[in-house]
């Protein structure tokens, strides 16, 4: 059974949410329990855009409303010490293309699962997403792209991964309206998806196998 904050924030009701988180942390609850609450409703959020009930507005919404939400429990969560991260991952809109709408969807929901994200933002050339790699050591590379033009910058990338020798142990996983099987061979990905909650999930099994 969902809680008030799960439940109001699953409704997108985006006043009464962040009031409740308010109002938790002022009464001493342990930050950890809310966010793990507004987790639990990001799922619910997304289970509902896979099965047709929300739609991309929706989901925008919701996503814009876990942030405002983790802009007041973050802070909270250091000055416990609380650990909150389940893995590492850098994402990126690749070169020639600037849509991020997909990209940002996705970063909310990972950061609903306690990922670390790096966003490096839209337009990223092979040679950023390079440096990135070896400035971070991911295990987890995400490439965002809507555009069709925007599959050879992809394949781009991952050869300049693998020709900088950062591709072992590396997970590349790739997605937008294009992309399929087909495509995701093509550019040498790991996995593809064509929308964000499917993306979020293959991340967290890839982190619960290591």
């Amino acid at each position: 059974m969902m809680g008030e904050l799960s439940e109001s924030l699953a409704d997108l009701e985006e006043e009464k949410t962040l009031n409740i988180v308010k109002e938790r942390i002022d009464v001493g609850e342990e930050p950890i329990e809310i966010l793990e609450d507004c987790r639990d409703s990001m799922e619910t959020i997304g289970d509902k855009f896979e099965s047709g009930e929300f739609f991309l507005a929706e989901l925008v919404m919701a996503a814009e409303i876990f942030q405002e939400a983790m802009d007041i429990v973050i802070p909270e969560l250091k000055e416990t010490g609380e650990e909150v991260t389940s893995g590492k991952i850098v994402i990126g809109t690749v070169e020639g293309d600037i849509h991020d709408i997909g990209k940002n969807i996705a970063i909310a929901l990972l950061k609903a699962q306690g990922f670390e994200v790096e966003d490096l933002g839209v337009d990223i050339s092979p040679q950023e997403f390079v440096d990135a790699v070896k400035e971070s050591d991911p295990p987890i590379l995400g490439m965002s792209s809507l555009l069709t033009m925007a599959i050879e910058p992809m394949k781009d990338t991952i050869e300049a991964i693998e020709d900088s020798d950062l591709r072992e142990g590396l997970r590349i996983i790739v997605g937008g309206s294009r992309m399929d099987e087909e495509t995701c061979e093509y550019v040498g990905a790991d996995a593809w998806v064509d929308n964000a909650n499917k993306g979020v999930k293959i991340c967290k099994e890839w982190v619960e196998d290591e």
